[in-house]
This record gives structure tokens, sequence and C-alpha cells, in this order.
């Protein structure tokens, strides 16, 4: 994915311009693999890194068979292959109920055709959102990193991250967390280069100083 462009017209804004020098360019690398995607961030939901890598490996190796074994490395499993898998098995790797439902829910929408993947390249954001939302389990933040990370898409504001509500907040000045619209507003003078701009954003929000507490000393009594 180019970031030239987008680099070009952020640098503009001072307070993006030493963002990019401090920093360096964007690491928005595309995942390919739209249904291996939308399965991860099932898996990655409301549990640590660590743990989701497990379950992740876990959940792989249920469709892996002899070629595994060989040392052969075998493909992410198709949405026809999760389909035909019992939930029993699914939750036996670690996944739970409610997840192994989601994923099964998402296989299913990809094979009938309610998420029509194959045209994901050709759609809107707002029409990728409707699509994917449409899976149990997948809502709009998981579809703004979807168009983000796995699509390429270059202009996506998570505005419901909190992470880019802290990020906007640092860089301008903010009193407080801003609202949806107020981030939109700011987001005016950079747009269509929304996505490098949030890079940018959680990067701010991640060398974020957290407030200490002010806390009163009470007087000593004579």
């Amino acid at each position: 994915m180019a970031h030239e462009e987008s680099l070009k017209v952020l640098k503009k804004d001072k307070r993006f311009a030493g963002l990019i020098k401090k920093h360096g360019a964007p690491v928005l690398n595309e995942r390919g693999n739209p249904f291996q995607s939308l399965v991860r961030s099932i898996i990655y939901q409301q549990v640590t890194g660590k743990a989701a890598a497990t379950i992740l490996a876990r959940f792989e190796a249920l469709f892996a068979g002899p070629a595994k074994k060989s040392g052969v490395n075998k493909k992410f499993p198709t949405p026809e292959e999760v389909l035909a898998m019992p939930l029993q098995k699914m939750r036996d790797a670690g996944l739970s109920s409610q997840k192994s439902s989601y994923i099964k829910d998402l296989a299913e929408k990809f094979v009938d055709g309610t998420v029509q993947h194959k045209k994901f390249k050709k759609m809107t954001n707002e029409e990728v959102i409707v699509h994917v939302t449409a899976v149990k389990g997948i809502g709009v933040w998981t579809a703004h990193m979807f168009l983000m990370f796995t699509l390429g898409r270059l202009d996506v504001l998570p505005t419901g991250d909190l992470g880019i509500q802290k990020g906007f907040q640092v860089l301008y000045g903010l009193k407080k967390l801003p609202t949806h619209e107020q981030m939109e507003k700011l987001a005016k003078e950079w747009r269509p280069h929304a996505s490098v701009a949030s890079w940018y954003l959680w990067r701010v929000a991640d060398e974020a100083k957290p407030q200490k507490k002010i806390t009163k000393k009470k007087k000593l009594s004579k």
C-alpha cells in the first residue's frame, strides 16, 4: 500500500509533520484473506493477545490433518471446511460457545452469499461495513479494522476507537475526549487520508502519559 500522497498531505499540518518525522512511515500492511482476517478478529475479542494466539493455533490445527504432521503448511480453513466442523470440536480447541457460533455464522454467510466477499474490492467503505456487520459478533469497530488492515482502504476513521479519541484529545489539546462529530470535523483537513492519520493518532495515544490524581493533604489537627 503506497502512502506517499497521504504523507504529503499530512505533513502540511504541523501536528502530523512532527509525528511523521518521529515515527517514520506507517505500517498498514494488508492481510489479504478476508475470511481468515474476520475469524481472527472474532477469536481475539475480549481476551489477551497471548491467549488468542494459542486458541487460533488450536483452531487451525483442527483442519491440519496429515499435512501438518509431515511439515507441509496448510492454508487457512475455508468457510466450507469450518461449516463442516462440529461445534464441540471448536469448543474443545478453546473457543467459547458464543465465539464458535459467531465463526459458524461467518462461514455460513460467506458460503450463502450474504457476505459477498468477492465484491469487496469494488464496494464502498459503507457497503463493506453493512456486509460484515451482518455477521453475529462483528461490529462497526471490527469492520473499520477490516477495511484498514485487510482491504487496505486509505480513508477510514474509526471514531469509536478509544485510542483514536485519545489521540485527537492529546494532539489537538482538547479538554476531554472528542465526540464523533468533532473528530469528523477535524479530519476534514486531511481527508481522504484518514487511515494513515489514524495510525499516527494511535502512536500519540500510546505515548500519552496517564494523568496523576491529585490528592489533597489532610490538615493535622493541633
